[in-house]
């Protein structure tokens, strides 16, 4: 029979830093909220929890990558808004934060949440942040807690950390 490996949603005793832009707060304090809220539902203890502002989603994966390299979190959630303007600048953010987050996690093997909303105005990314869409914030912290139970599945007991 085939074995089946799956990261359950159990957050006792796991530690997770959450990566927060500041840019677009009135967006990304909501998805913090629910991210915390998620953890703590799920049994994270609010002491296993550290959050990190940065100035923008450019600079999620720069803080993300140091923070899981440190060998102190199970996982990594980065959080962010960014929203589509008159400009290119969108397209140039939103694609470095994506590929940056997805490199944090590939270098340090560490579990690298991308809960970074890429929307088209303020309403979308209102909806994604608690409204009717519910919030990104809270779906990438429980995909934290799924991921960092994962890797301790596949690494085996006192194994969950990639020690740097």
């Amino acid at each position: 029979m085939a074995r089946e490996l799956r990261g359950n949603l159990q957050g006792n005793g796991l530690r997770v830093a959450i990566v927060v832009a500041r840019f677009n707060q009135f967006v990304t304090q909501k998805l913090l909220e629910g991210a915390r809220d998620a953890l703590s539902s799920h049994g994270v203890d609010d002491d296993g929890v550290t959050v990190a502002w940065v100035p923008g989603s450019f600079e999620l994966p720069l803080t993300a990558k140091t923070l899981a390299g440190t060998g102190s979190y199970d996982a990594v959630v980065c959080l962010g808004a960014v929203i589509r303007g008159e400009t290119t600048h969108y397209d140039m953010v939103a694609g470095q934060a994506a590929s940056g987050i997805s490199r944090a996690a590939l270098d340090t093997e560490v579990p690298v949440i991308f809960g970074v909303l890429t929307c088209e105005n303020m309403e979308q990314a209102i909806d994604r942040a608690g409204g009717k869409s519910g919030n990104l914030g809270h779906n990438a912290a429980v995909g934290a807690i799924e991921m960092a139970r994962l890797l301790q599945a596949i690494r085996g007991p006192g194994q969950a950390i990639k020690e740097p």
